[in-house]
């Protein structure tokens, strides 16, 4: 078991005593664990970005979680175990994890989880409960048809003061299960890495798609690309299943490539898999990136009312067909329009900066938790408002390019 003294700021990089990486600033007032140093998936790289952003904007002991002997077999029988545990304790015990003890005192304690698997890992931290004033958790995926599977693990939500959900559709049943008001939180990027600025470089990608995509569009901008000799950049393998090296330079070159991208396909979260979706459209991660990036674009938004809150502006997304019916005349209408194209790429730059930082959603957590905004964050807003001014006055024949 390691003690963790808590004297030093967490970086995110994963580095000092293995437990937590320091950067002298202030007292760290926020503790947050990360299984970063043991789960490497390309798919949770976003979601140690938003860690990372926390770390450079407040004061925070970043907890680096390392596995223990037989780690693997033993959380593998814990989570097979918990759907049918009618102790409903199981969800409460560390699967495997070297176990870290808590020696001071913090104003708030944050689990952020990719899903609810994730949720295990706090059980390796001792005597967090007793030394954090408040404590909340946001889960990013988490549909609500799958709830009732749940049933024996969902109590646990109930250690927390405050709850996060990344999916609108999950926030009220949710709630209705744990007796307890859960909170609708999107997904966001990190803005600044993913910006092309004031001064974008050339879109040298014609076409950009990244995960999971409907097979017709797919095979239907495969042909433009054949056709008119345009350079259609898609996944060839289960590209979140690999492994990273370093999240932060897979993050780096994704969105070095997707700011020299002209489109961008977008699509709702996980529309290969109704089985868990049963009909719940929610707002997928690539929307804030694509926008960030300042691409056009190109797929369907995702038909709920948190879209068109988040994404309020003209030509967000150019629909175009699942089957990619549409997608020739598609392009080629808007490719004759160098002017609209280049309005929509700055829009959206512009927007993703002023609303879908990841600064911007941990505000919100703050602002529930009732702690205020460190200064660190107010300068990273003002940075993001800066950018996002140059953005607005990019000249138009340079976003075109």
């Amino acid at each position: 078991m390691t003690s963790l003294p808590g004297t030093g700021h967490g970086t995110g990089h994963g580095t000092g005593n293995g437990h937590r990486a320091q950067k002298e600033r202030g007292r760290p007032r926020i503790c947050m664990p990360s299984g970063r140093g043991f789960r490497r998936k390309a798919w949770l790289c976003g979601h140690y970005e938003a860690q990372d952003v926390l770390t450079e904007v407040d004061d925070v002991d970043l907890i680096c979680l390392e596995p223990g002997r037989g780690y693997e077999t033993r959380e593998l029988w814990q989570r097979k175990i918990m759907y049918r545990d009618i102790t409903r304790t199981a969800v409460y015990a560390n699967p495997g994890l070297r176990t870290v003890r808590l020696t001071r005192d913090y104003d708030l304690f944050v689990a952020r989880c990719q899903t609810y698997k994730d949720l295990l890992d706090i059980n390796a931290i001792r005597g967090w409960k007793d030394r954090c004033r408040t404590s909340v958790v946001w889960i990013d995926e988490m549909f609500a048809a799958l709830l009732p599977e749940q049933k024996y693990w969902l109590h646990a939500l109930r250690q927390f003061d405050h709850v996060f959900v990344g999916f609108s559709g999950t926030t009220e049943p949710l709630s209705n299960i744990i007796g307890l008001p859960c909170h609708y939180l999107p997904g966001a990027v990190d803005a600044v890495r993913f910006t092309p600025g004031a001064r974008p470089p050339a879109r040298v990608v014609d076409i950009l798609s990244i995960g999971r995509r409907w097979e017709g569009l797919h095979q239907a901008l495969r042909a433009v690309a054949g056709q008119t000799g345009g350079f259609y950049l898609f996944d060839t393998f289960a590209g979140s299943q690999v492994e990273p090296w370093d999240h932060r330079q897979h993050r780096e070159q994704f969105a070095n490539v997707a700011r020299r991208s002209r489109y961008f396909v977008v699509a709702p979260g996980k529309i290969d898999r109704p089985d868990e979706t049963q009909g719940q459209t929610e707002v997928g991660h690539r929307y804030f990136e694509g926008a960030a990036a300042g691409a056009v674009m190109i797929g369907q938004g995702a038909v709920c009312a948190t879209f068109s809150e988040l994404f309020p502006w003209p030509d967000a997304v150019i629909e175009v067909q699942p089957d990619g019916s549409d997608a020739v005349e598609t392009l080629h209408r808007l490719g004759a329009d160098p002017e609209r194209l280049a309005t929509i790429s700055r829009t959206n730059a512009q927007q993703a900066l002023l609303r879908h930082d990841w600064a911007y959603r941990w505000k919100e957590i703050l602002q529930v938790a009732g702690l205020e905004p460190a200064p660190a964050m107010q300068a990273r807003e003002e940075r993001l408002k800066e950018i996002a001014q140059a953005v607005a006055s990019t000249e138009l024949e340079r976003v075109a390019v």
